[in-house]
């Protein structure tokens, strides 16, 4: 028994209306991932931006520190220096002076109380 040959024309499945949602779906999930990936970037580029204010304010908190720590220093060193001079009386003239003060005081409240 042999079968008659026929020509038979390639026809295309017909597409079903699940590969369209299938599709549809696709493109949703494609748009919502890029407006997740906008928002990443944008983030990223927020958080570049405070980095870079960050680290401008901490390079002139650290000038700053130096600033003040090389005149701390100056003074003390000065300090140091007046100190080891020639000015030895200093000290008993400071003690002196709040003997008088502590006198005076102490006349005051005696006999004008």
């Amino acid at each position: 028994m042999r079968r008659a040959h026929t020509n038979y024309a390639y026809e295309p499945v017909p597409s079903t209306s699940s590969q369209n949602g299938l599709e549809d779906e696709n493109e949703r999930m494609t748009e919502h991932l890029k407006d997740k990936i906008h928002a990443l970037k944008s983030l990223s580029i927020d958080i570049g931006n405070e980095v870079q204010y960050q680290d401008k304010m901490l390079r002139g908190m650290d000038e700053d520190f130096e600033r003040t720590g090389g005149s701390l220093t100056a003074s003390v060193a000065r300090v140091f220096r007046l100190s080891k001079g020639s000015h030895h009386y200093y000290i008993l003239y400071l003690f002196l002076f709040s003997i008088v003060v502590f006198f005076v005081l102490w006349i005051s409240l005696k006999f004008f109380n």
